[in-house]
């Protein structure tokens, strides 16, 4: 037996079930009386059996066709819940989204994103990941999570990179520092020779801070090395020394009287994307909220600059870390 009738059908063979009149029937599904009888002839003609006795002043179901009637009912019930989980999704209305993000963004664009999101969207539930840039490839690339937002790593091209934003590099200076009375951007090589705090290999703080300086053929030699950006911020304040954070790293912890300036020639930018498995979209819920996190970088480190809406390849060759 070949089922193909459909839900109209269906929709009509229960009204004709539940008014045993034709004309009514007509009426409520808004057919002609022709078209009800042709729907009925082939729910018929598909079961192989006679589903109504009919006459011309009389319309009753058979056995068949109060069984049938009561699987009828429960399939409507059925694909109405179907639709209506559909659309709860479709509508946020309920959903579950699992992210993974570098410590530097967890700690800044994701609370205040995710703040946001289960305000607007109290039924959808998420699950954040804080960890560094391997770590995040992998989870995606596992399907632990459904995406991650963290740098370029060339290493990870089976997956795809959209490109969300440019994280320009800053300088903390302590409060009396020198420095400090300036507002303008600083070049590097100026900078060099201060006393500088940074992070340990092979987190990308460190990495673009090596790159940077190797282009006028310098070794950065920090005076200090910690791993937490919390740390570095108040060993600034403290005037400890100076420290070449990206935008929204330095954002992590920040102090009142410890000044910012752009670090320019070069301009380094880290990169700042959205992983996802390829030929895999995101679901309603983890697509809404990557908007709320690309609003939220705008808004939290002005000078983060927007990237194009591409698909590809991480064109990076660093690896981020924080």
């Amino acid at each position: 037996m070949q089922i193909n009738w459909s839900v109209r059908e269906l929709d009509v063979f229960l009204a004709l079930a539940g008014s045993l009149s034709f004309r009514r029937t007509a009426v409520q599904v808004n057919l002609s009386q022709s078209a009800v009888s042709g729907v009925i002839t082939r729910l018929e003609e598909t079961l192989a059996v006679r589903l109504f006795d009919r006459t011309t002043r009389n319309v009753q179901l058979t056995v068949a066709g109060q069984v049938f009637a009561e699987q009828a009912l429960l399939l409507r019930t059925q694909t109405d819940e179907a639709v209506r989980a559909v659309r709860n999704v479709a509508e946020l209305q309920v959903g579950n989204v699992k992210l993974a993000a570098l410590p530097s963004l967890a700690a800044t664009v994701v609370p205040a994103a995710c703040a946001r999101f289960s305000a607007r969207y109290p039924g959808v539930q998420f699950q954040v990941f804080d960890t560094l840039s391997g770590p995040a490839f992998e989870l995606v690339r596992a399907g632990q999570v459904d995406f991650a937002l963290t740098a370029a790593n060339p290493a990870y091209a089976d997956l795809d990179y959209t490109p969300l934003a440019a994280d320009s590099f800053v300088l903390l200076i302590p409060p009396g520092h020198a420095l400090a009375q300036g507002r303008g951007p600083l070049r590097w090589m100026d900078v060099a020779a201060l006393t500088h705090i940074s992070m340990p290999l092979p987190a990308s703080v460190r990495q673009y801070a090596d790159a940077a300086l190797l282009q006028h053929r310098l070794r950065f030699a920090p005076a200090y090395e910690v791993e937490h950006l919390a740390t570095i911020a108040a060993m600034v304040a403290c005037g400890l020394g100076v420290a070449a954070l990206p935008e929204l790293a330095a954002a992590v912890a920040p102090l009142p009287n410890v000044v910012r300036r752009p670090l320019v020639e070069p301009d380094m930018a880290r990169p700042i994307g959205l992983v996802t498995r390829r030929h895999r979209s995101l679901s309603p819920a983890a697509a809404a909220l990557v908007e709320m996190l690309r609003e939220e970088m705008a808004r939290l480190s002005p000078k983060t600059r927007p990237t194009r809406r591409t698909k590809g390849k991480p064109a990076a060759n660093l690896e981020a870390g924080t």
